[in-house]
């Protein structure tokens, strides 16, 4: 199952870049649909850096989903100005063990105007419940990609 999206955010590559890597940026764009607690010592960390993160999400801030693994890897510099932020945890507790496969891309490029071409793409393979998964997670995608749009005229 696949779930896409393609966005024009008002701000500059750069930014957008780095705001993918503020845990509290992760927090805003999906409030208040879900919620996330840091299971790290000492909490989220100022930035997101390449290797694992694990939290507990919770729907609405109330229903416990599980915890899940955020596999941070990156593709930066690339010859075509690509840069991609790749996510391929796991869920590891509640129904988002269920997901036997997970991979979040993340690219940015700059336009011909110098805002951001945001293309977000999420695989998710959790056997005989991918249909059943897959409007819940179309939902929320479209949730992300409106906050995203939100929050990026401002910075």
């Amino acid at each position: 199952m696949r779930v896409l999206l393609k966005l024009r955010l008002d701000c500059e590559p750069d930014t957008v870049w780095d705001k993918l890597h503020d845990p509290s940026v992760f927090a805003q764009v999906m409030a208040p649909l879900m919620t996330a607690q840091s299971k790290e010592v000492g909490g989220f960390p100022p930035r997101w850096l390449p290797g694992e993160h694990v939290i507990a999400l919770k729907l609405f801030g109330l229903i416990p989903v599980g915890r899940q693994s955020v596999r941070l890897s990156e593709r930066n510099g690339t010859a075509s100005g690509i840069r991609v932020l790749r996510d391929t945890g796991i869920g590891l507790s509640g129904p988002l063990a269920m997901m036997t496969g997970w991979d979040h891309r993340m690219a940015l490029s700059e336009t011909s105007d110098g805002r951001t071409l945001y293309r977000d793409q999420l695989r998710v393979r959790a056997g005989w419940l991918t249909p059943l998964a897959w409007p819940g997670l179309w939902l929320f995608w479209q949730w992300r990609g409106r906050q995203l749009r939100r929050f990026a005229s401002d910075w």
